[in-house]
């Protein structure tokens, strides 16, 4: 082959690649991203697999919960806005440790699974949302009227899990209060049940979800400091580092499922009623500055 021809051909070779380097994914994810994942028909989605309420793997093997509920709605949203069919969903667990990992991976098309946005992880992933505002509460014995807030702990015992930041924010506001710590919360709410502990303390969605499971057995107590919740924790949909596209269409899915109403029943019929879980304001991220 000639000097000149074999230029030409590794020039055009190098041409390919960059165009095909154009035309790839949207970031560090899957293949196409998500938007690419629902026009083919198929999409993997993570969500937790152990919080009733939220994302909870049942007997038969389905998913419930309002995390499984949102992200199918703005799925299939987005499938009809774009008129493609439904697709078919696949769910893989996602423990909060490995979300970000997952999606950096593209082991799954995005996550939702009780996931507070924050300043550091929205330096991996983009988050579409939040859909939803919740803060810090106590699960008590539904017969319990001396825990009302924070001063009703005073002596008393509380649980979490081990290294859980909701219940050492209690422990700084109120040094007196006992920490029995747990390695999951299904342990934090047998311990509660046996009497064995006398509140449990973390996201109101989680606690709602347990109450919800356990009717009758125990009640959802607000919890807050000088009038105000003792955080603000916003939830939002995870996917690809900069695939502004599909946090767009998401965003869109959200507007519309919280306007349509659709979002209260999910909120009923999932955890309830509570004044400390309400809709976010998709797209809205400024209580990250």
């Amino acid at each position: 082959m000639s000097f000149k021809r074999m230029s030409a051909t590794i020039s055009t070779v190098a041409l390919s690649g960059v165009l095909l380097a154009a035309c790839g994914g949207d970031g560090e994810g899957g293949e196409g991203g998500l938007l690419a994942s629902i026009e083919s028909g198929n999409v993997t989605l993570g969500t937790k697999f152990d919080q009733p309420g939220l994302g909870l793997r049942e007997g038969d093997g389905s998913l419930t919960g309002l995390d499984v509920d949102v992200f199918t709605y703005v799925v299939n949203h987005i499938a009809d806005e774009n008129g493609w069919e439904h697709p078919e969903i696949e769910w893989r667990e996602a423990p909060s440790a490995q979300r970000e990992t997952l999606i950096q991976n593209g082991e799954v098309d995005g996550i939702a699974a009780t996931y507070s946005i924050n300043a550091s992880r929205a330096e991996s992933v983009n988050f579409g949302g939040p859909y939803l505002l919740t803060h810090q509460a106590l699960l008590v014995s539904e017969d319990n009227t001396e825990i009302t807030g924070l001063e009703g702990l005073d002596g008393k015992i509380l649980c979490s899990v081990t290294g859980s930041t909701p219940a050492q924010t209690v422990k700084e506001a109120l040094p007196s209060v006992q920490l029995q710590e747990y390695d999951t919360y299904s342990s934090c709410v047998e311990a509660l049940s046996q009497g064995n502990v006398d509140a449990m303390t973390t996201d109101a969605t989680i606690l709602n979800g347990y109450a919800a499971q356990h009717e009758g057995e125990f009640k959802v107590v607000e919890l807050e400091e000088d009038g105000e919740p003792f955080t603000d924790e916003y939830y939002g949909i995870g996917i690809t580092k900069d695939d502004q596209e599909a946090t767009d269409a998401i965003n869109a899915a959200l507007e519309e499922m919280i306007d349509s109403g659709e979002f209260d029943n999910f909120i009923s019929a999932n955890l309830g009623e509570g004044d400390a879980i309400q809709p976010g304001t998709p797209g809205d991220l400024s209580f990250l500055d």
